[in-house]
């Protein structure tokens, strides 16, 4: 069964946030030695994405499997990915793909003609599986005191 057809998609709610929050919690501290510090997405204040950014939430009947947040790159004509994360006991089951088909719909909505994101060097799993995906690396810098790796994908 296609985890699409049993999954629902909609822009997350304030009274979502502590559940995002968590699941972010609950992916992202294993990297924490190797960063030597919280990854970034556990320092957001996901209650001000909310304000200035698109969250938007995977859900399985009533919970929350995954969540992605965008932004518009206006000058780049790029959708950004500033985050996507899935539940670690949901993983592996395509909602990361539910969720990265769902960044491109919305890109190729509004006419954009590429998506971007940025993962931390040190999680090297990110890296590769995002070169899988088609994302060509841009470069590497430190940024917000982080080592990231930016990727760009073009939409054909």
């Amino acid at each position: 069964m296609q985890p699409a057809s049993e999954t629902t998609l909609a822009l997350a709610q304030p009274n979502d946030i502590s559940f995002i929050e968590a699941m972010v919690c609950a992916a992202y501290t294993k990297y924490i030695p190797r960063i030597g510090k919280p990854p970034g997405p556990m320092k957001a204040n996901y209650r001000q994405l909310l304000q200035t950014h698109e969250v938007w939430v995977l859900r399985l009947g009533s919970t929350i499997l995954g969540s992605i947040v965008l932004s518009s790159a206006p000058d780049e004509n790029a959708l950004s990915i500033n985050n996507l994360v899935v539940d670690p006991a949901a993983q592996g089951k395509g909602y990361g793909r539910v969720l990265m088909a769902h960044a491109e719909a919305v890109a190729r909505e509004r006419g954009c003609t590429a998506l971007t994101l940025y993962t931390n060097v040190h999680m090297v799993e990110n890296v590769g599986m995002y070169a899988r995906m088609g994302f060509v690396e841009m470069g590497r810098r430190l940024d917000e005191g982080y080592e990231r790796v930016f990727f760009r994908r073009e939409l054909v």
